[in-house]
């Protein structure tokens, strides 16, 4: 046994030295030492002249070259040619089918192609006329001959000559119908076209696509097609159809045939119909622009409307305006309580018996002697007095009921009393403007669509408002972030329209006015002015620091140069450069208002600053309005113009009931959405006793109350009114069934197409007739107004007492007013501590504290001396009190 093993040791190191020597290679090795394998294609020869095959890689080219090896794994692509009047019929062996033949080659493999005689057709003609094929290869009666492939189906189309008609057809097709043949054999068809035929015309039209066709064949128009003309032998009946492209409509027949349903010509005379085809917002509307003014109410500022109307010889309809302006014109003007003026007037008690009643501002006498004024002071909108214009005895409507909007001259007296405004009776509150005040927009929102049901998103101020404007939601914050209680300290952190459409590829922009507008960089805490920072990427981050847009996390984005998101920002002026060109206009953009210029239209901040309306929609007009209508864009675009929310203004409108945000999309993730406002402080409305946070008009399920709305469009409705209940998140839901982006929040959910058809901003626009293709020319803004905040004689201004402080002491009144606590941090003329309103005939007096280290020096303005201060006001009286250390 050992001695076998060792021959078997030795038998295989003699192998192992014989295999080893063979190592530096020999023939039919690589260079590597490996084995390199070849395999064969063989492709069966067609019949000579019936077609080839070649291969890719080269190798192959049959008849000629029909085998060839090919490297193992290597991909061979064959390719056919068939021969005059052949046809490829398809492969055999390694390949079936008729596409594509590809053989990967790990074996010797074999292939057939087969080409099939074609089949001819051939077509005669009797009269004057032609005859074209699908597939083509036949017109005749220049080519009235040719070859198909083997069982093609060959459809003829039969064209009369001016003045004939086709009669029908013969051999292989019969009848006046549609001619189609499937070839099996050669096969013959005769057209017959007769002298003295009737035409029939077709013509389309509207703003959408389709096509008509008829039977007897003869019409087949289209938008790409010139056949809509077909003569018919006398007597004949042809029937049209219309079919309308994807998201388009059919909307109705003309001339000859009306209404919508299949159109049956009897053909005795020349006749002529018209199909009308509709578009759609998908497919007419190709960029969508937004921009909202700053705090007016719809009756405020259109509640003059039918008036407008009666005077002008425009006819009327109905529209919800102010109730003395709508036909028969009977109504008396709305009344709202005033205030009771107590010794000390600081603030409003609500008196019945002092009705405040509804006034424009156009014929309101001034103390000064004029009449009329187009500014007038700020009112607040805030949580608290949006509630209170519901109703200042229940303004958490908590019983339900119909709310008396009783609280607007409240809210105005409070919020001028509190800024030491003129009018602290709070009258402003009931003012209106009419057409020859605002000439610009009434006119607009007659010549296009308006609607006296469209309301801000929420009863809040403008931050608020604007979140929903962006995202659909405020997150649960009634202030703005940082302005509330400690829960909203921080940016909102939901998706806005902009990001979802970012993340969709659908370009946008912000364009921002940059006048007196200035951006603290919270990296480098450098304050820029974006007027004068540099053109381009300075600017633009500028500006997208100041727009609406830094009230969400987005912005942190937004300033990183890298991402390149500044971009999307731009002055206003580049609005009017980007307008005239149509193909980079952005999708969607959005304007932000000149707040910073002063041409907002918000009221009066203060009595030194005010605010002229007629300004700020001649700004509206000169740099948005007219540079759309005379541009590239105009022909395939929408504007939609609103106000963020009115102001504090009164309306005789309440907010409606409106879909909880539910939910909004942060980063891509769906988080549930708070139902009602969760930053609320002590003493707010829905915090006092009897109130429940999260029931009656303590939630997010209510609209703001009304605001102005013009929608401009070449497809825009002439002279159109809606009375379907919206808030402005119905421009988001417009924005994402345009553009296809899935809805924010259930708020704008609720107005899409797929919620709620009946609810979407469609029923705006004529997308068949093109109303506006050519856009009109409003009449120009007027600004020959009065600009003159002094409050009328007739609205019995009660006096005000104003301290201002120099040095370290207090000052306080008697009777206990306003003027509780003044010292020298609060010695503005809007401070509330500072300023007391008093009835008529009430003597103040004033007492100077000096603090420990100082002393009191002097009274000065209506009081001089250092003893106490006594003043009997008339008017505005101010005292000085100054006190040295």
């Amino acid at each position: 046994m050992r001695v076998t093993s060792g021959f078997w040791v030795l038998m295989l190191s003699a192998v192992s030295t014989l295999l080893l020597a063979g190592c530096g290679g020999s023939p039919g090795m690589g260079s590597s030492g490996s084995q390199t394998t070849s395999f064969p294609l063989t492709v069966t020869a067609p019949a000579t002249g019936t077609g080839t095959i070649t291969s890719k890689p080269a190798g192959i080219s049959c008849p000629g070259t029909c085998t060839a090896s090919f490297a193992q794994n290597t991909q061979v692509t064959l390719t056919e040619t068939p021969g005059t009047n052949y046809f490829f019929g398809g492969w055999t062996g390694s390949c079936v089918g008729t596409t594509t033949c590809s053989v990967t080659m790990a074996a010797a493999e074999t292939v057939g192609a087969t080409f099939n005689a074609g089949i001819g057709l051939t077509v005669a003609t009797t009269g004057t006329g032609t005859v074209t094929s699908s597939p083509a290869g036949i017109n005749c009666p220049t080519t009235c001959s040719a070859i198909f492939a083997p069982n093609s189906k060959v459809s003829l189309t039969a064209t009369a000559g001016a003045g004939d008609y086709f009669s029908g057809w013969s051999g292989s097709c019969t009848g006046a119908g549609a001619c189609s043949v499937t070839l099996a054999a050669a096969e013959t068809v005769n057209a017959m076209f007769n002298v003295g035929g009737i035409a029939l015309t077709v013509a389309l039209a509207g703003a959408g696509s389709g096509t008509v066709t008829s039977n007897p064949s003869g019409i087949n128009c289209s938008s790409t097609s010139t056949i809509c003309s077909a003569n018919f032998a006398p007597g004949t009946q042809v029937t049209l159809a219309a079919t309308p492209v994807t998201t388009n409509t059919f909307a109705g027949w003309s001339g000859a045939c009306t209404g919508t349903t299949a159109c049956s010509v009897t053909v005795s005379a020349p006749s002529n119909v018209t199909a009308s085809f509709g578009g759609s917002m998908q497919t007419n509307i190709n960029h969508i622009i937004f921009f909202s003014q700053e705090n007016r109410s719809l009756d405020h500022y259109f509640g003059y409307m039918r008036q407008y109307w009666a005077n002008n010889g425009i006819p009327d309809q109905p529209f919800d305006g102010l109730p003395q302006f709508n036909p028969p014109f009977t109504s008396l003007a709305p009344t709202v309580p005033g205030c009771t003026l107590a010794t000390d007037a600081d603030s409003c008690t609500q008196d019945d018996t002092n009705q405040i009643q509804s006034f424009s501002f156009h014929t309101l006498q001034l103390n000064s002697g004029k009449v009329g004024t187009v500014c007038e002071e700020n009112q607040s909108p805030f949580w608290n007095e949006a509630h209170n214009d519901w109703d200042l005895g229940n303004p958490a409507d908590q019983p339900s009921e119909v709310p008396p909007l009783n609280g607007f001259v409240y809210t105005a007296a409070y919020d001028a009393r509190s800024n030491a405004f003129m009018d602290v009776n709070g009258v402003r509150g009931m003012g209106y403007f009419q057409d020859l005040d605002l000439n610009v927009y009434y006119d607009i929102a007659t010549k296009f669509g308006t609607s006296d049901r469209w309301f801000s998103p929420v009863m809040d101020r403008t931050q608020i408002n604007r979140a929903y404007m962006f995202a659909a939601t405020s997150q649960g914050y009634a202030y703005p972030p940082g302005g509330g209680s400690t829960f909203d300290n921080h940016a909102f952190t939901a998706t806005t329209i902009f990001e979802a459409l970012q993340n969709a590829g659908i370009t946008w922009k912000i364009y921002v006015n940059p006048t007196n507008t200035f951006y603290t960089n919270p990296t480098t805490m450098v304050t820029e002015d974006c007027s004068t920072a540099p053109a381009g990427q300075d600017q633009d981050l500028c500006l997208a620091g100041v727009s609406y847009m830094n009230q969400f996390v987005y912005e942190a984005q937004i300033q990183n140069p890298a991402n390149n998101l500044w971009q999307h920002f731009a002055p206003i002026s580049q609005f009017k450069i980007d307008l005239q060109d149509e193909a980079t206009f952005p999708q969607f953009a959005y304007i932000d208002p000149a707040s910073n210029a002063g041409l907002d239209e918000h009221p009066s901040d203060a009595d030194g600053s005010p605010v002229n309306v007629q300004l700020g929609a001649q700004y509206v007009q000169q740099n948005i309005i007219n540079p759309f209508l005379q541009s590239q864009v105009w022909q395939d675009s929408a504007m939609i113009f609103t106000y963020d929310e009115a102001g504090g203004l009164y309306d005789h409108v309440p907010p409606q009931p409106a879909a909880p945000p539910g939910q909004y999309v942060s980063a891509g993730t769906i988080y549930p959405d708070y139902l009602d406002p969760q930053d609320l402080v002590s003493g707010d409305i829905c915090t006092k006793a009897g109130e429940t946070n999260g029931a009656g008009t303590c939630t997010f399920g209510w609209t703001g109350y009304r605001v102005p709305v013009v929608v401009i469009s070449p497809y825009s409705l002439k002279n159109f009114v809606s009375h379907n209940v919206r808030d402005t998140t119905a421009v988001l839901a417009m924005v994402e069934d345009r553009f296809g982006v899935a809805p924010l929040t259930n708020r704008d959910a609720s107005y899409t197409a797929s919620q709620n058809p009946n609810a979407t901003m469609s029923e705006f626009f004529d997308f068949v007739n093109k109303p506006w293709a050519t856009a009109p020319v409003p009449v120009t803004q007027s600004t020959t107004g009065n600009c003159d905040q002094t409050p009328p004689t007739a609205w019995n201004e009660p006096p005000e007492v104003q301290v201002q402080v120099t040095g370290s002491g207090i000052v306080s009144g008697s009777p206990t007013s306003a003027i509780g606590s003044c010292t020298s941090s609060s010695t503005n003329a809007s401070a509330t501590d500072c300023t007391g309103v008093f009835s008529t005939g009430t003597v103040v007096t004033l007492t100077a504290t000096p603090d420990t280290g100082s002393t009191f020096t002097g009274w000065g303005g209506a009081c001089t001396g250092i003893t106490t201060c006594t003043v009997t006001p008339t008017t505005l009286s101010i005292v000085t009190a100054t006190f040295t250390p």
